[in-house]
């Protein structure tokens, strides 16, 4: 909030809103890795202690990096740059893989935590403008175009294949707002066509009669109750200005920094108003090669001399990242040598994982017979090679939770979602079963209160506020048996929005041991009823090829029915005579009449049916019976 604070201190005069903005900013600096420059994502504000020790550009700490380098051109101070610069140096040394940008550990940043990207770093190639660093600007917005080529929108969350991830769109604006500053920068007219398909798909997917919604999952297209402030706020701004000629502006943009929020500050309040001496933060820095774009924003003619085109010389190199507009043509099979050694890991079995099919055509040995005995255990094998599909999304299995205890039975079955985490309930043969109770705080982001209750039963926590993994390690510490999470989103459910994985934190989550499934909206809201009518109701979890009943058949195969057909008042205890009729369900369910076969009692007081009272007594008794 340094922005908004320090425009607070410098228009009224009091600087104690600056000041306490400042000080939280040299809290996060100080708590920095020292040997690698990064941050996390999520600190504890009462020890400052790191709870997410991932550090990426994305959601968690987007705007920490964008509030340095704003706070420098907004208020003019130096000590703002060098700690963003700081920052950047080891953003671009081990998150940025472009077009990629992987959160890492911050401890030891060379080690991937994810291999999935968030939403929110769209903001970062905008970011990159604003230092004057455009090429990996342009890289990593082209890869965002093409993954809405490719899904419409950005997912909340999308792996490293471009795959969905997490399907929720927000309708956010970040990649708008990189898009309006690529566009100020180059004046490339290719952007101005992002923006236009920008405009075109929310016309077209999310338009509503009341506005514009979210949506629920870009794959399948389902909108939510919902539209963020920040959807007005931000990107219809975004896309005005990016469409606007400057002469049509009641003021001149330039002479403004926007907010996170896209809110207008005029930049002279530097000058209108000195910060107070607490508002001067002297630092010192580890030394840093200056580099060329330390204290200024270069031109493009500086950054790529003779070169009109530059933009579209970098965006050529990731126009068919994610496949979407290639042709596909099939690859003929090329022969390569590759030597294989006894020891380590195959060439063959390597190339499999990536999806490579093989096939060993021929064994030598190296070298003539007088150096077999050095050569001993490496081979040539000339291999057939055909590059094939990218393997398949690793396929989610689903899970039910199902109600057990009276007046349920088992016939209440709730599909749900498993988790990357915690117990494998596919390996577990009965499954888990408990009561269930719902978590005090629901959203079981801290100590629960009511911990003795839960011991030794199924907890149910809403989804929200905290990772799921954190949710888990609460209620483990109750001595709970088991996690049910249920969707925040209003109207979700299984039958619309396909079933995901939960992942943890990015931190190790072997210390989680607990049975976890998750459940959308309207699953969830049987399952809440049903405690709320029931007070008791115990419950299984376990894969849905292994829900109870599931191996039987729901109806019979055959049933034969007989009846004995008397006159009224007559029929008598134990008596066997007398004509019956026989049904017969078959295998599809459908009443087959038999003969109908007549046997007169030898006292004569019956008699055969004849075929319109068969008729009849088939049409009226039969479905009764």
């Amino acid at each position: 909030m340094i922005l908004e604070f320090a425009a607070l201190s410098r228009l009224s005069g009091q600087s104690v809103f600056e000041e306490h903005a400042r000080k939280a900013l040299d809290v996060l600096w100080e708590r920095r890795q020292k040997g690698s420059d990064l941050v996390g994502t999520v600190i504890n504000i009462h020890n400052g202690e790191w709870v997410r020790r991932e550090s990426g550009v994305g959601a968690g700490i987007d705007s920490y990096y964008e509030y340095l380098m704003k706070a420098y051109i907004l208020l003019g101070d130096h000590v703002y740059l060098q700690r963003f610069n700081t920052h950047y140096s080891a953003i671009m040394k081990y998150i940025s893989q472009p077009p990629l940008l992987l959160n890492v550990h911050m401890h030891n940043p060379t080690v991937g935590v994810r291999s999935w990207m968030d939403s929110l770093l769209a903001f970062f190639p905008g970011l990159q403008v604003l230092r004057g660093d455009l090429k990996p600007a342009i890289e990593t917005h082209e890869m965002l175009y093409q993954v809405t080529k490719q899904h419409k929108f950005l997912p909340e969350a999308f792996t490293t294949e471009f795959r969905v991830h997490w399907g929720q769109h927000l309708l956010r604006p970040e990649f708008a707002e990189s898009t309006y500053y690529l566009y100020k920068a180059t004046g490339d007219p290719y952007y101005l066509r992002v923006g236009q398909s920008i405009v075109e798909k929310l016309n077209t997917y999310a338009r509503v009669p009341c506005g514009f919604a979210a949506v629920q999952d870009v794959r399948t297209g389902t909108h939510e109750d919902r539209m963020d402030s920040f959807f007005l706020a931000e990107m219809f701004k975004y896309l005005y200005l990016m469409f606007s000629e400057k002469s049509q502006l009641p003021i001149n943009i330039d002479d403004y920094i926007f907010t996170t929020e896209a809110h207008l500050l005029p930049v002279t309040l530097s000058i209108n108003q000195a910060p107070s001496q607490a508002n001067t933060t002297e630092d010192t820095f580890v030394s840093h090669d200056e580099d060329l774009f330390t204290h200024s924003c270069p031109s493009t003619e500086t950054l790529f001399p003779n070169n009109p085109s530059f933009a579209k010389t970098i965006r050529d190199g990731y126009k068919y990242l994610t496949g979407v507009g290639r042709a596909l043509h099939s690859l003929p099979a090329r022969e390569i040598e590759l030597p294989l050694h006894d020891n380590g890991i195959e060439p063959m079995e390597f190339l499999k994982s990536m999806g490579i099919s093989l096939t060993s055509l021929k064994e030598m040995t190296l070298g003539d017979p007088t150096t077999q005995k050095e050569q001993k255990g490496v081979y040539r094998v000339r291999i057939v090679a055909e590059v094939g599909a990218t393997p398949e999304e690793e396929a989610v299995v689903p899970h039910v939770v199902q109600l057990i205890s009276p007046p349920f039975l088992g016939r209440t079955v709730l599909t749900a979602g498993p988790a990357k985490f915690g117990m494998d309930l596919t390996k577990q043969e009965h499954g888990v079963k408990g009561s269930i109770v719902k978590a005090s705080p629901y959203t079981a982001c801290g100590p629960v209160d009511n911990a003795a209750e839960l011991k030794g039963r199924i907890a149910l926590v809403l989804r929200g506020d905290c990772m799921f993994a954190a949710k888990a390690r609460w209620l483990q510490q109750t001595g709970a048996i088991g996690v049910i999470f249920i969707d925040h989103r209003e109207g979700s459910n299984s039958d619309e929005t396909p079933l995901f994985q939960m992942v943890g934190d990015g931190d190790s989550t072997e210390d989680i041991t607990l049975p976890l499934v998750f459940l959308f909206s309207r699953e969830g809201a049987v399952l809440t009823a049903a405690l709320e009518e029931h007070h008791n109701v115990d419950v299984l979890l376990l894969p849905k090829e292994r829900q109870l009943g599931h191996d039987k058949m729901e109806k019979p195969i055959s049933m034969n029915i007989k009846l004995l057909l008397t006159q009224e008042g007559e029929m008598e205890e134990n008596s066997a005579g007398g004509p019956t009729l026989q049904f017969v369900l078959e295998n599809e369910e459908v009443f087959s009449k038999e003969e109908l076969i007549g046997s007169e009692q030898q006292d004569g007081r019956t008699q055969p049916c004849s075929a319109d009272s068969s008729q009849s007594l088939n049409s009226n008794t039969g479905p009764e019976t």
